[in-house]
């Protein structure tokens, strides 16, 4: 069942064209990773799902509603949460409150009653209180939980980024490079934290990687962005075996190329 998809996708600024052309279905359920060399319009094309541009053409829908002209906050209501590939957290506030910021697109009370702190404001607060503590302990940040996010690793800054998009209860995630900076250890704990993300939560995952091992390890599908278009489409084997996509990467088609996307599938 196709729950996003971008129908001739085109993005202009002034005379540059930051993508040309862009269909692509994800699958719900499934790990869609979206890759190419720098520049190829990658985070500009989850700018357009998640609403922050708006596409010069081209039609986006969600679950067969037409999102194009929405703003960002309605598809966030309808289930579209996206980490940065530049951390974009309050860094003066702790882990909890970051998280708990993560819950606003679910409050119903005014700013009033949430000021009084009377009734249904408190037992809403509560409700949201406990989902938040149900991510922390998802991704293991219980001794950080309290801890101003400042002062933290790089590492579990981008877990903590993870765990505030988690707490709108996404129905699918739009990730931009979140093991960007990380050293072996920390990209393993993400790429386990984006399965069970994916499997236990049953949430969708559109995921923009550079690190090659990663996307064809965890990838149901993979998409290859090139200078705005898309140049390929596929498993993670059909992709590594693309000519135009090698010759994306390496400037010319030949078997050096396969070995460079690593993984094990």
């Amino acid at each position: 069942m196709i729950q996003l998809a971008v129908e001739n996708l085109g993005l202009h600024f002034g005379g540059v064209t930051a993508l040309r052309g862009i269909t692509l279905d994800v699958n719900q359920g499934e790990i869609l990773a979206i890759i190419g060399p720098n520049g190829a319009g990658k985070t500009s094309l989850l700018n357009c799902v998640s609403g922050l541009y708006r596409p010069s053409e081209g039609r986006l829908s969600f679950d067969g509603q037409d999102i194009t002209h929405l703003p960002p906050y309605k598809r966030a209501r309808l289930g579209i949460a996206r980490t940065f590939q530049n951390i974009e957290l309050f860094r003066g506030m702790t882990v909890l409150d970051n998280l708990m910021l993560g819950r606003h697109v679910h409050l119903q009370s005014s700013l009033l009653i949430g000021g009084i702190y009377f009734g249904f404001a408190q037992k809403e607060e509560i409700e949201h209180r406990r989902a938040v503590e149900d991510i922390i302990d998802f991704l293991e940040i219980e001794k950080i939980r309290k801890r101003v996010v400042g002062t933290l690793p790089y590492g579990y800054q981008k877990r903590v980024e993870l765990g505030r998009a988690l707490a709108w209860e996404p129905r699918i995630l739009l990730l931009d490079e979140p093991m960007a900076g990380m050293n072996i250890e920390e990209k393993e704990d993400m790429a386990r934290f984006i399965l069970d993300i994916n499997e236990e939560r049953e949430v969708t995952v559109v995921l923009i990687e550079h690190d090659m091992g990663v996307v064809m390890d965890i990838s149901d599908r993979v998409a290859v962005l090139d200078f705005g278009q898309k140049i390929g489409e596929g498993t993670p084997d059909e992709v590594r075996a693309n000519p135009q996509v090698i010759r994306a990467y390496l400037g010319e088609a030949n078997g050096v190329g396969l070995a460079s996307f690593g993984g094990s599938k």
